[in-house]
């Protein structure tokens, strides 16, 4: 199972708000709802979501064996 629970402790440590990402980086509000849901995020997202908030893929999600 994908957990994005380091996601928040990266924005967090960075001091960045969902209301950042949206109306300063230009993501979706969908998105961030799919994240704080669990649900799925494409590969070009989290890529955006890395450049973003210049951190690594582990910075963003987790997996985790159910």
């Amino acid at each position: 199972m994908i957990s994005y629970k380091p996601f928040y402790e990266t924005l967090f440590k960075k001091g960045i708000t969902e209301y950042h990402l949206i109306f300063k980086e230009g993501f979706s509000a969908n998105t961030l709802y799919r994240i704080k849901k669990g649900e799925a995020i494409s590969t070009k997202t989290l890529d955006a979501l890395c450049y973003a908030l210049d951190c690594r893929v582990e910075d963003i999600l987790l997996f985790e064996k159910e």
